[in-house]
């Protein structure tokens, strides 16, 4: 008997050790937990803080959600660069974007579904070079002036490229078989009044008379060189780069003064071909970011915030340099600079068109002067 009372003590005894133990372990954890819950708070907090600094918002603008329209299709240049700016522009103005795609009549269409929403900073517009163009191809009324220009993004530099088996395999070649066979040697673009079609014009301009064959796209375009179908063309950069390296097509020339940092094998044009130099000291594909021309000057300088530290984010950066684009809005940052580029721009390409019948109206019948010789 008194061996049975001797264990059950014993038992007992262990017992409560136990649930002590498990007592102990217990309230440790939890001080642990709650110490974790209150650092993980305190990040928390830290952080909201840090991303409320970065807001460049406003108590009266934006105080609701902002739509921004692509007037392109999806999944074109426009489009590419005008997403990842509404996405970072989100970061910053504290609000979300809508990104929707209006395309059709070369971007008037989109363009003008904008000009038609109040001027309130809450319909926004990424364009593309056609805005410039519009009056004077006729195509409608539209024009940068009928916009505030927020900035100007990137050019989308275009490339002139040949396919994996062409004969070609320099520009000099090329421009020499264009020369001996003038009207022969074919060339692709996406379609009349675009920045491949004003390629050809300056081709035409600087004495190289080649057979220009319209396409639905440039990628069409493209393809069609790939596939054999023309001999050349001049797609833009970001839609290029895979071709490049998989060896479809071979690279004879950037449409440009200067060369890509991110391709510096490839010759500019202007190397080749220095009386080429007037034409080509601007973008050929030129996307913008512009809201309506009566807008608040106070959501023009919020927005214009916003752009400025979006331009400084990382994510812009190391996606300008990834896709080898041209970045006009370091270059013209104040009021005159950008007025000025504009103005320069119109002036190239809208008497480029019109003196070779592309265009149906005169440049100076909107005060766009001639460029200069």
């Amino acid at each position: 008997m008194r061996k049975i009372i001797a264990l059950a003590t014993a038992a007992a005894m262990c017992l409560s050790m136990t649930a002590c133990s498990v007592s102990v372990s217990t309230s440790e954890t939890t001080k642990a937990e709650e110490s974790a819950a209150e650092t993980t708070a305190a990040e928390a907090a830290e952080s909201s803080e840090a991303a409320d600094s970065d807001l460049v918002a406003t108590a009266d603008y934006p105080t609701k959600p902002i739509n921004m329209i692509i007037p392109y299709g999806a999944g074109g240049t426009t489009d590419v660069w005008g997403r990842k700016l509404a996405a970072l522009l989100e970061k910053y103005l504290g609000q979300s974007i809508t990104v929707t795609n209006q395309g059709g009549a070369s971007g008037s269409i989109g363009c003008q579904s904008v000009k038609e929403q109040p001027s309130d900073g809450y319909t926004l517009l990424v364009c593309a070079e056609t805005m410039g163009t519009y009056r004077t191809m006729n195509i409608c009324d539209l024009d940068y002036e009928d916009f505030t220009v927020i900035s100007p993004l990137v050019g989308d530099p275009k490339v002139l490229v040949v396919g994996k088996d062409s004969k070609y395999n320099t520009l000099e070649e090329l421009l020499d078989d264009i020369k001996a066979n003038p009207g022969k040697v074919t060339m692709s673009h996406s379609g009349p009044g675009g920045s491949g079609h004003n390629q050809g014009l300056v081709l035409k301009e600087l004495g190289y008379d080649v057979a220009m064959t319209s396409f639905d796209s440039g990628n069409d375009a493209l393809l069609g060189v790939i596939g054999g179908q023309v001999d050349f063309t001049n797609p833009n950069i970001s839609t290029l780069g895979g071709y490049i390296e998989s060896g479809d097509v071979k690279p004879l020339a950037v449409f440009s003064n200067e060369r890509m940092e991110a391709y510096p094998d490839i010759p500019s044009f202007t190397e080749v071909v220095p009386e080429s130099e007037k034409y080509l000291n601007i973008p050929y594909t030129l996307l913008s970011f512009v809201v309506n021309n009566d807008t608040p000057q106070e959501v023009v300088d919020v927005l214009k915030a916003a752009t400025k530290k979006v331009f400084a984010d990382p994510e812009w950066t190391d996606f300008v340099k990834q896709n080898a684009a041209d970045p006009v809005f370091e270059k013209y940052t104040d009021e005159a600079s950008i007025k000025e580029f504009y103005d320069n721009w119109k002036s190239v390409i809208c008497w480029l068109q019109y003196d070779n019948g592309v265009a149906e109206k005169s440049p100076e019948e909107f005060g766009i002067a001639r460029i200069e010789e």
